[in-house]
């Protein structure tokens, strides 16, 4: 298919954030509708599924996976969250609505035909690895959706997700922003997009002895759960010191009108709306910052 990327030697790095991401799915839209394509491109959790959307150059995917794809009676709620199944229907949102004939096709052929570099991050339940995957694991859509499932498994709200022989939660107990595998592979420049406004920091998790009980079996779990405001907020110094040194660009949100859990359609329109309208704005900045004319 011969696709080009015009942006080298720079790490486009997505956060999660669950149904936050409508917000930055505006953000995303604007960087393919301006042919900004990075050639390296990292995520994890909502995250990933913004970079297997932007990988595959899907302006329509990128705003229905998290805006209307919850008018899917399947998306999830509480109901099918007390039948196990999860707040978020993972087995259905990752592993059936991207076939052709479904709901949210991929265009899987574009996606595997980008020549960037990819990387998506998940938690190994029983280690307590950070495990970042690439191309190379992916030979097919059930793998790329099985990894996407993985990094997005949200703790208590979605079952964990078996891949490989592994079972996986979600890439945000590692800290939810990869910049620590982008550096691993070298990269020195990095344009972060973040799921929530400038100035933010991570509280200490509430309920802890609840946590405990729950996942007794997995202390690793447990452990990233209870230090996880650490290094997320770590992470948001060093980006903060790599800004200052000219090295990070940092997208923030202006506000968050939604949470990680929000399923309300006219409100995850908004959020999206919202976020399309700042990127727009903000866009004559991307560009200076990555040398685009």
């Amino acid at each position: 298919m011969g696709l080009i990327n015009n942006i080298k030697d720079t790490a486009l790095i997505f956060e999660g954030g669950g149904m936050r991401a409508s917000y930055t799915a505006g953000f995303l839209n604007n960087l393919l509708e301006n042919e900004m394509f990075f050639d390296y491109v990292t995520g994890i959790s909502a995250g990933a599924s913004h970079s297997i959307n932007y990988l595959s150059r899907d302006i329509e995917r990128a705003k229905r996976s998290f805006v209307d794809l919850v008018l899917d009676s399947r998306f999830g709620g509480w109901e099918s969250f007390f039948k196990g199944e999860g707040f978020f229907c993972s087995q259905y949102i990752y592993e059936e609505t991207s076939y052709p004939d479904a709901v949210l096709p991929l265009d899987f052929e574009t996606f595997m035909a980008n020549p960037a570099k990819l990387r998506i991050g998940a938690f190994e339940r029983s280690s307590g690895e950070m495990i970042y995957f690439s191309k190379e694991d992916i030979h097919e859509m059930k793998d790329l959706m099985k990894i996407v499932r993985a990094s997005s498994s949200m703790p208590i709200f979605m079952p964990p997700t078996y891949f490989r022989e592994h079972y996986f939660v979600d890439g945000g107990l590692g800290g939810g922003i990869a910049l620590d595998i982008a550096k691993r592979d070298g990269l020195k420049q990095f344009f972060v997009v973040l799921t929530r406004p400038k100035g933010y920091r991570k509280k200490p998790l509430k309920f802890t002895r609840a946590i405990k009980a729950y996942y007794r079996k997995y202390p690793h779990v447990v452990e990233a759960m209870c230090k996880r405001y650490l290094i997320y907020n770590q992470i948001l110094e060093e980006l903060q010191e790599l800004e200052c040194e000219g090295k990070a660009f940092l997208v923030y949100p202006d506000v968050m009108p939604v949470s990680s859990r929000e399923i309300n359609y006219q409100k995850l329109v908004a959020s999206y709306e919202l976020g399309y309208a700042q990127g727009k704005r903000d866009l004559p900045r991307w560009k200076e910052f990555l040398g685009i004319e």
